[in-house]
């Protein structure tokens, strides 16, 4: 009775317990599909990583005593499709049974079903094992309820996990020290390097190029410095928890240019992956903490377990409970396309092309640099939701769509128009100022909204408020916003607006 198990390339769970035992009539299917690599651009660096992580993946399950079949890209056996693929593997080894792991995406969740009844034999779908929560688990706590607001979901999962609580209370008498978490980089602390590991893919670099697969971004002779193995992804962890969180809540949200990473884990890749589970990054990162209390605050903690138990299972859960219908919204009807210099960082803006710069060198930022920065601007100057998520999703070595989307469509964006976000994330370069030293050194006046040299965000952060405001003036987050909008004199607001229409349209100049 053989078995085909399928492995996608972001389910490299070997905790699983599919491998608990070996069993010879099975087997396990790993694929490198051209499928995979058009369906959007990616970064050359995420396309290393995913087969130079998949290809170890599938050496360990070989070496621990499992049946693997493994198609590399250029397999003469590859379909290069996953039906395809499959069919030919169920046809050549007479499979009787088909399993395969639930996929976090929803696109390749909707073809593993339509496969599956075009089958005549047995199938059956098994959770990951890796989240906290189900599907489901998301929606269900939402049901029935007029906000998805992602800090009454947190409490719950405290509760549920009893992580960082003092029996029904949560430790130190507050749920979220958020208020904590936002300071600008102050120099009282050295600034340590971030681990790294030195992968050299230039051998698969070679393939895809002989393959012409599309890509963008940068990489320097082929290597990836991110863990691509279990094991280098709990070394990733120890050295976070040594090194990184004591000041990781502190600085969480600062910007600099001589620092890319600051305290930072940059587990996201192995996480995402799943080659390390969240329970086990929380669990060492608390068991640290505890042992450290006097060199770790409770703020460090809390805002790092706030990102993986509360934001990114939230982020899961809004995914599979609001798709497909989510990925189509566009709230403000953007429509203007993403300039060139986002996919080569040449911009004279100096905050934008340090974030988009960093992030076409390493195919990774961190996440104010993301939505404060890139997404800000974004969504200022009206670029159309659904081309920022194509560019998100592929030029992050970390994006999977299930967290991708959520937080580029809706928190970035405003596209869902107040699914996932309850305001609009958008802010003048006094708050790129104040969290960064990029405004410093810039060609552009960050204290001018009109004039020559006035800083973009600062026109384009008006003008989006004032085009808007027939579909954001009920918002009650915003109404300050809106007061200091009518405050201005007219004559600096038309000044202000015209302003803006000029960046709008020479967009590629900026």
């Amino acid at each position: 009775m053989k078995t085909l198990r399928l492995i996608l390339g972001d389910q490299l769970v070997s905790t699983h317990s599919w491998f608990r035992q070996k069993e010879p009539e099975t087997i396990y299917v790993l694929m490198e599909m051209m499928q995979e690599q058009t369906y959007v651009k990616h970064h050359v660096q995420k396309i290393l990583a995913f087969f130079g992580a998949m290809r170890n993946f599938a050496f360990q399950l070989e070496k621990a005593g499992h049946q693997v079949v493994y198609l590399k890209l250029d397999d003469p056996e590859n379909e290069q499709t996953l039906a395809g693929n499959l069919q030919k593997i169920i046809d050549k080894n007479s499979i009787v049974r088909f399993e395969y792991l639930l996929p976090d995406e929803y696109r390749l969740d909707e073809q593993l079903k339509s496969f599956c009844k075009s089958l005549n034999i047995k199938t059956k779908a098994f959770d990951t094992e890796h989240f906290f929560t189900t599907r489901e688990e998301v929606g269900d706590f939402f049901s029935g309820k007029n906000q998805l607001i992602m800090e009454s979901f947190y409490r719950h999962m405290r509760q549920k996990h009893d992580l960082l609580m003092n029996r029904n209370e949560p430790v130190g008498g507050l749920w979220n020290f958020d208020h904590d978490n936002r300071n600008r980089f102050d120099h009282k602390v050295a600034l340590p390097e971030p681990l790294v590991f030195e992968h050299d893919l230039s051998e698969i670099k070679a393939l895809i190029d002989a393959l012409k697969v599309p890509y963008f971004g940068n990489v320097e002779a082929g290597k990836v410095d991110l863990p691509l193995s279990r094991k280098e992804g709990l070394k990733l962890i120890d050295y976070f928890c040594q090194n990184l969180l004591p000041h990781f809540g502190t600085y969480e949200d600062a910007m600099l240019q001589e620092h890319k990473s600051l305290f930072h884990s940059r587990l996201s890749f192995a996480l995402n992956v799943k080659l390390i589970s969240p329970k086990e990054v929380i669990g060492q990162a608390i068991m640290t903490w505890q042992q450290n209390q006097k060199e770790i605050s409770l703020p460090q903690i809390e805002g790092f377990t706030r990102q993986i138990l509360g934001w990114r299972e939230y982020m899961r859960g809004l995914y599979w409970a609001k798709m497909p219908e989510f990925a189509e919204k566009n709230f403000f009807n953007h429509q203007a396309k993403l300039p060139q210099w986002f996919w080569n960082g040449e911009t004279k803006m100096n905050c934008l092309k340090h974030c988009i710069g960093q992030s076409l060198d390493l195919a990774w930022a961190h996440h104010i640099q993301r939505l404060m920065v890139i997404g800000n601007f974004a969504l200022l100057s009206g670029s159309n939701p659904h081309e920022v998520d194509d560019w998100y999703l592929g030029v992050y070595i970390d994006a999977m769509q299930w967290v991708q989307l959520p937080n580029t469509h809706g928190m970035s964006q405003f596209a869902d128009g107040g699914i996932v976000g309850t305001k609009p994330y958008v802010a003048s370069a006094a708050y790129i100022n104040k969290m960064s030293d990029y405004c410093g050194n810039c060609f552009y006046d960050k204290n001018k909204k009109h004039g020559e040299k006035a800083c973009p965000y600062n026109s384009l952060y008006w003008d989006f408020f004032s085009r808007n405001e027939h579909l954001l003036t009920g918002n009650q987050r915003l109404k300050m916003i809106y007061g200091n909008l009518h405050r201005l004199k007219p004559d600096d607001l038309e000044k202000i607006l015209e302003q803006a229409a000029v960046y709008k349209n020479k967009v590629e100049e900026l």
